[in-house]
């Protein structure tokens, strides 16, 4: 018998992919999925090395690894093909996979901005997510699954920036893909949400500062961030979502989560 201090096992029995979940908020997010008594997940990345010490820390026995880059769209069919034949069901698409940027400058605006760069970061953070979200829901429409789909946007998905002009423009179509992809799917049951996170603790973000310094991470983060108390890291974000993957939101679709500590953007 359990109290109500026990924790509750809020996915048992589910089996959910976690995209770019090799590392950052997807690994947060995949260990949260297993503690919270997942029967298998499936992290699918690029970063072959990382995925597989993930999958095999996590444990063999109820997560693995596929090799899958989310802008080839024959990559992502075969993982949801893979996953449904292996396990019988998808109840839980994290997709999660996204890129920064693909120049080796912050400051990108409309008047420089590299068209081949932008195509690189379009086909990873929108059409990548299009492809999971097109997969997903057809295998859980085919196994009569009313399961749940999260993506991930990014604060910048709601409002302008001054710099990455192209990172801005695919995280507000993933929140545009969420919108119009929960209307059309509600019928079946199945939710679509996005997360939204700010400035999060992440080996991108030391890339970002080019340091790999722990310290200079935490005050680049507290500087960004209205809300003291700490800096946002992985796991927080994965908290959000297993909120959306479980039962906790079952009436939440279309929704825009946003978590990140009241972010101050540069003109605020």
């Amino acid at each position: 018998m359990t109290d109500s201090t026990t924790p509750k096992n809020k996915l048992e029995g589910k089996v959910a992919i976690v995209t770019g979940g090799a590392s950052g908020m997807g690994e947060a997010t995949a260990r949260l999925f297993a503690s919270h008594g997942a029967r298998a997940i499936v992290i699918a990345d690029v970063q072959d090395e990382k995925g597989q010490i993930v999958a095999a820390s996590i444990g063999p026995n109820i997560c693995s690894y596929v090799h899958c880059d989310v802008s080839d769209e024959e990559q992502v069919k075969t993982l949801v093909d893979s996953t449904v034949k292996t396990y019988g069901r998808l109840d839980i698409m994290f997709s999660n996979a996204g890129m920064a940027r693909a120049t080796h400058t912050c400051e990108q605006t409309v008047f420089d901005i590299d068209l081949s760069a932008y195509d690189k970061v379009m086909a990873v953070n929108a059409r990548g997510m299009v492809a999971c979200v097109k997969h997903a829901v057809n295998a859980m429409v085919e196994g009569h699954v009313r399961g749940s789909i999260i993506c991930t946007a990014s604060v910048v998905a709601s409002r302008g920036t001054k710099n990455t002009i192209d990172y801005t423009m695919s995280k507000h179509a993933v929140l545009g893909l969420v919108r119009s992809a929960s209307l059309q799917v509600g019928s079946y049951g199945i939710r679509v949400n996005c997360v939204s996170p700010g400035s999060v603790g992440t080996q991108l973000m030391k890339d970002m500062l080019k340091t790999e310094s722990d310290e200079e991470v935490d005050k680049a983060l507290e500087s960004t961030s209205n809300l003291k108390g700490g800096v946002l890291m992985p796991k927080n974000v994965a908290d959000a979502v297993v909120f959306l993957a479980s039962e906790d939101s079952q009436f939440v679709t279309g929704h825009n989560l946003e978590v990140h500590a009241g972010f101050k953007f540069r003109d605020d």
